[in-house]
């Protein structure tokens, strides 16, 4: 039986990429964003994560929580001058949309006796050199799945609960793209090769890591 997945923020990105690789891997795969995608190889459905009111409900069986939808890693300025809401923004885009999907779909899972969290967050959550207030919304995601990884309750119902944390990614329009002799590789990371991880997470082959917090950044990362 195909599983089914959903991917936030998966219209573009490293999410588009996960929800590429997951489709391909044969499972169904759902969408969710602020915008509506230009195209239609996956189902998709709107989620704004800065307005609480518009959580979906209406998801019913999911098999597969990739929590990818997040950002503001360039939001504000320095410590003193940004404003407490940006800290406030970043931390409901990241680490409180991670926290309402995952309640939301983890008891599907604890019915059917199966299932797999996956949150993306980023080196930064496990160490210094991004803006304080996305290290610390980062820093929460990895918090929330290795906290829940040692739930019985629903790791002996064979959930598991994961953290990818990627490095410089190559996405279109970021600015550091010019520059990439200055990471280990020579390269910054493709969103293929995130996802090629998450996908990994996702399979029966890895049912027993559980609570992992894996780095895919070519080695840029100073932390183990």
């Amino acid at each position: 039986m195909a599983r089914t997945a959903l991917v936030t923020g998966g219209t573009k990105g490293i999410g588009l990429a996960i929800a590429d690789r997951l489709a391909k891997d044969g499972d169904k795969v759902i969408v969710c964003s602020r915008k509506r995608p230009d195209w239609q190889r996956h189902s998709w459905v709107h989620y704004d994560a800065l307005k609480a009111e518009n959580m979906v409900d209406i998801f019913g069986r999911v098999d597969i929580l990739v929590n990818n939808v997040g950002g503001g890693g360039r939001w504000g300025s320095d410590f003193l001058e940004t404003e407490f809401s940006t800290y406030s923004d970043v931390f409901t885009k990241n680490a409180w949309a991670a926290v309402r999907f995952t309640k939301l779909c983890v008891p599907y899972m604890v019915d059917r006796k199966w299932g797999r969290v996956v949150t993306v967050a980023s080196i930064y959550g496990k160490e210094a050199g991004g803006k304080p207030w996305f290290n610390m919304a980062k820093s929460a995601e990895i918090s929330l799945m290795k906290n829940l990884s040692k739930d019985k309750a629903l790791t002996r119902a064979n959930i598991t609960f994961n953290t990818v944390c990627p490095g410089h990614i190559s996405v279109l329009g970021k600015p550091d793209e010019e520059n990439q002799e200055d990471f280990p590789l020579g390269r910054m990371g493709k969103p293929e090769e995130v996802a090629s991880v998450v996908a990994f997470l996702c399979s029966d082959e890895a049912s027993f890591v559980n609570g992992a917090s894996i780095a895919v950044d070519g080695g840029e990362s100073h932390g183990y």
